[in-house]
């Protein structure tokens, strides 16, 4: 049903800034703004369930917290990076849009790491368990 809700709300944006694009062009980025940031606060809702079902979830199989603390640093900044990048090409700078989803890339490389590293901790403990 918020997928409905969602899909309402970014029709209802696209027909402000269609309808402001002839009036007010000067208006259609902060429309495109708000109609983000609304989608954005009715996702969250789900999030914070997520969130909640993830932290039980690693307390009941024992993995370490801080693996799953990176695990969701990773998503909030790939999600951020292409909520960023989207709002950029949409006012019409694909090239600085373009380079901050690969800077978003090389960044979240570098933070799942440690991830990596724990994964292989793992692996290695199963196998000598066997």
């Amino acid at each position: 049903m918020v997928i409905v809700r969602l899909c309402c709300i970014a029709a209802i944006t696209a027909v402000c800034a269609f309808i402001l694009k002839s009036h007010k062009s000067e208006l259609v980025p902060l429309c495109l703004t708000a109609g983000g940031i609304i989608m954005f606060l009715f996702a969250f809702d789900y999030l914070t369930e997520s969130i909640e079902f993830l932290k039980s979830f690693s307390q009941t199989t024992g993995v370490d917290n801080r693996a799953v603390r990176l695990i969701f640093k990773i998503i909030g900044i790939g999600f951020l990076v292409e909520l960023t990048a989207s709002s950029v090409k949409d006012l019409g700078f694909d090239g600085v849009a373009d380079k901050l989803v690969l800077c978003g890339k090389i960044i979240i490389f570098v933070v799942a790491i440690p991830v990596l590293s724990s994964t292989y901790k793992i692996i290695v403990s199963l196998i000598e368990l066997a």
